[in-house]
């Protein structure tokens, strides 16, 4: 038996776990495992604190007995399974999202769609906008407007370029000596960027593709890496789209943050910030104390939401 070991990779039916001496053990499961209920694809995370039972001293293969208390969660509707979640990771100190303007364009409203994950855990997040060598002045005019909505509400954000080792250094700075998610979508070179942080990674790269101009996936599991200079990566799949059908309307109300602050102003205390009279957060807006942008993300995540979820909330 070995306790207190971390889940450093993810394949789906198998987990590498490291223990307190330092061994890799090729662990599964046996039973089930349940999150508060929710509807898991994957009932463990890269990240997880567990304890095991060694089967094969020489193959080093186990199975995981218990899942120890999680300090908190990044989870993401499954793309596969409308109404399952897929765990990305636990335990993690921070989130960095890494995103790019151009090649391939940044998705309206994903960086939104991204902080709804981790915002109810209260995990701080950094926003990297990569590949800045190949940003235009247009780009850069939309990366000084985004950079100060993000900067204006609590997120640290990063201007980077692996090639020219733009940003590098500072991004080394927030991820020292913390465990930290590092996300996003597919073809905004994160890999690269990984690999001009810590350069001994050698993590596999991927040009984007010449027929649709997006993201090719390059990691196709979660994975743990340790840093020399103090700290861990979790390293994700490239996120192709984020949908929320796990969460209800004052779900989304509530997180997003600048919104949530204002909200204790509302007429109603339970103001979606729609049509209701009296409400701040409309008048924050009207104001431009409060982003244009983020609210019309906010909306069509709750047009979103009440349309997956109709069937849902409309059973007899």
């Amino acid at each position: 038996m070995a306790n207190n070991a971390v889940v450093i990779r993810s394949t789906g039916s198998w987990y590498e776990v490291a223990t307190e001496e330092g061994e890799i053990v090729k662990c599964r499961i046996k039973g089930k495992f349940r999150l508060e209920g929710m509807k898991l694809t994957n009932p463990v995370a890269v990240g997880d604190i567990v304890d095991i039972e060694i089967e094969d001293i020489e193959e080093k293969t186990g199975i995981i007995k218990k899942i120890h208390p999680r300090k908190n969660i990044v989870v993401r509707q499954s793309p596969r399974k409308k109404h399952f979640l897929h765990l990305l990771a636990s335990n993690i100190d921070q989130a960095v999202l890494i995103v790019t303007i151009n090649k391939p364009k940044l998705k309206q409203g994903f960086i939104d769609r991204f902080l709804l994950m981790t915002e109810p855990y209260n995990i701080p997040v950094s926003i990297v906008f990569n590949k800045s060598d190949l940003y235009n002045e247009g780009d850069m005019r939309v990366f000084d407007y985004l950079n100060s909505i993000y900067q204006e509400i609590g997120y640290n954000c990063y201007l980077s370029s692996a090639t020219e080792k733009t940003g590098v250094e500072e991004i080394k700075n927030q991820i020292k000596n913390k465990i930290s998610l590092v996300a996003g979508q597919s073809g905004v070179g994160k890999s690269t960027l990984i690999n001009a942080i810590q350069p001994n990674l050698n993590l596999k790269t991927n040009e984007l593709s010449n027929y649709t101009g997006k993201g090719q996936h390059t990691t196709t599991f979660a994975e743990m890496f340790d840093l020399s200079f103090g700290g861990k990566i979790i390293d994700t799949p490239g996120i192709k789209n984020l949908s929320f059908n796990n969460l209800e309307v004052l779900d989304v109300a509530h997180n997003f943050r600048e919104f949530f602050q204002k909200s204790n102003q509302c007429k109603y205390s339970n103001c979606t910030h729609r049509n209701e009279p009296g409400c701040a957060v409309k008048k924050a807006i009207e104001d431009e104390e409060i982003s244009e942008l983020r609210y019309y993300n906010y909306l069509q995540i709750l047009e979103e939401i009440e349309a997956q979820n109709y069937w849902e909330r409309h059973k007899m």
